[in-house]
């Protein structure tokens, strides 16, 4: 039923093209600074989530949740929060939600400290499709979970996460588990920070290719690097031909396989934030400009396809505000 409402709603929107919804998911925020999106199809409702509070760092921030029923998005509710670990609340950062195929468990993942270097990583699940939670659980002391980018789900029903540390240099790495309360996998740094500055990976898993990774960098790039199945084996990570200007980047496999990928096109700002596509992962066309200005800052991009196979896309606005925008991947152009 949550699936026939979903697509009801497409179905009577007006038709804009390949934009078929432009919004904010929270036109009053509950606090004045939110960023770090994470969005998911759980069971046919829509979600996203996101850290807000004062601003980034602040022991104020914690993780917040909202969904769409009937058509609109519900109040941010706060589902997360970091004061489990001692008596002193710490900052949350980049909540991940995750559903896994055919009706599993929804997680939701994210980070508790006072900065990226010192942080730690904390999940919850949820069997109701987030309305309700289990109690956080904090990870073990080897593993961080995603960093900040929707894990993926192998044909054997193990989940591929991008991870990333900071204390040591910028160096990516990969874990996955098949049940994330026993034992976690934790694959060597992929890259040395003498090398590339490289965090937050997102993952492509490309029919007949392999599986894909595409990287925020320092170096003004996006770095990529592949495997050939063997989760412990990856090629030399090295740049692609997409400017990066230290800032998160997020992609998508589509079901006709095809890749989107949402980054900020410059070196140098974040004030432009476009969608690209590709057939192979090595040659990427821009199809569509979310933004551009010169007044604000549009980063940290989520973006999954639905069910009905509408492609959804969420990002931090200005550092004010979660924008969600909905396109028909069939019509970009």
């Amino acid at each position: 039923m949550k699936l026939l409402r979903l697509i009801a709603w497409f179905a009577a929107l007006p038709v804009l093209g390949q934009v078929l919804v432009d919004e904010f998911v929270a036109n009053n925020p509950p606090t004045a600074s939110s960023h770090a999106s994470t969005v998911v199809n759980a069971s046919g409702d829509l979600m996203v989530s996101w850290f807000g509070g004062t601003k980034e760092r602040a022991r104020d921030c914690v993780i917040w949740l909202s969904r769409l029923e009937n058509g609109k998005w519900t109040r941010p509710e706060e589902v997360a929060r970091g004061d489990q670990d001692s008596r002193e609340q710490w900052a949350c950062w980049n909540p991940v939600l995750f559903q896994r195929k055919v009706g599993g468990d929804l997680y939701l993942f994210y980070k508790v400290g006072p900065s990226p270097s010192t942080w730690w990583g904390r999940f919850m699940t949820s069997k109701d499709a987030g309305k309700t939670w289990s109690k956080s659980r904090r990870l073990p002391s080897y593993a961080i979970g995603p960093v900040r980018n929707k894990p993926v789900e192998l044909a054997d029903g193990t989940i591929l996460c991008g991870a990333s540390t900071e204390n040591g240099g910028w160096r990516v790495h990969m874990e996955w588990f098949k049940n994330p309360y026993d034992r976690w996998f934790v694959g060597d740094p992929l890259n040395s920070s003498m090398q590339w500055g490289a965090i937050q990976p997102t993952i492509l898993v490309w029919p007949d290719r392999g599986i894909q990774i595409l990287c925020r960098s320092k170096q003004g790039s996006i770095l990529e690097s592949w495997s050939e199945g063997d989760l412990r084996k990856w090629s030399t990570m090295r740049r692609t031909r997409l400017p990066n200007p230290n800032s998160a980047v997020d992609a998508v496999m589509l079901r006709n396989g095809k890749a989107l990928l949402v980054y900020n096109p410059s070196t140098d700002n974040r004030k432009e934030l476009v969608v690209a596509r590709s057939d192979d992962g090595f040659d990427w066309t821009p199809v569509l400009t979310l933004e551009k200005d010169n007044i604000g800052e549009y980063s940290y991009p989520a973006i999954i396809q639905d069910p009905t196979g509408i492609v959804h896309v969420t990002y931090t606005w200005r550092r004010e505000k979660i924008k969600h925008v909905a396109i028909d991947p069939e019509k970009l152009k």
